[in-house]
């Protein structure tokens, strides 16, 4: 597996080619965790933790390996959701002022209480769907899910 890519052909990627991502939607019995994103794109946005995945690694791979890098925890799959188009406006990457996902997603439950964020998000909370104003991509998650009530 190559999880880095030196920036220069990251920049070619990005521009020019959909990347295949997992999003990890992470049902606790308080509600759901969102993070503060803190780069692009939802820059400052409530956000599920996703990623995306590397060169001979699984989807399934992907979604331990992102539970893991990005909230510090082991996670049990509960529903695949399916694949999602998500074409956003903003990109981290310089020069490119778009980025699009081919994101598959997946409702999980983490097999313990001690979810920290890493780099990309500034804070997790447990939060009740209804309370905030979602982005859309995660409503989309959340009108697909059978297994979040």
């Amino acid at each position: 597996m190559s999880e880095w890519i030196p920036e220069e052909e990251w920049t070619t990627i990005v521009r020019n080619v959909p990347i295949v991502s997992v999003d990890l939607l992470v049902r606790t019995d308080g509600g759901i965790v969102l993070g503060k994103r803190t780069n692009e794109p939802a820059k400052g946005e409530w956000f599920i933790p996703g990623g995306r995945v590397y060169k001979g690694e699984t989807r399934t791979e992907a979604v331990h390996r992102i539970a893991t890098e990005e909230m510090g925890v082991k996670v049990e799959i509960l529903e695949s959701l399916g694949a999602f188009e998500h074409i956003y406006d903003t990109a981290e990457t310089d020069g490119v002022d778009s980025k699009h996902y081919l994101a598959n997603g997946y409702v999980v439950e983490p097999k313990s209480t001690d979810v920290r964020p890493n780099e990309q998000h500034a804070d997790f909370q447990i939060l009740q769907p209804e309370s905030i104003d979602l982005h859309p991509n995660i409503a989309a998650y959340l009108k697909k899910a059978e297994t979040i009530e």
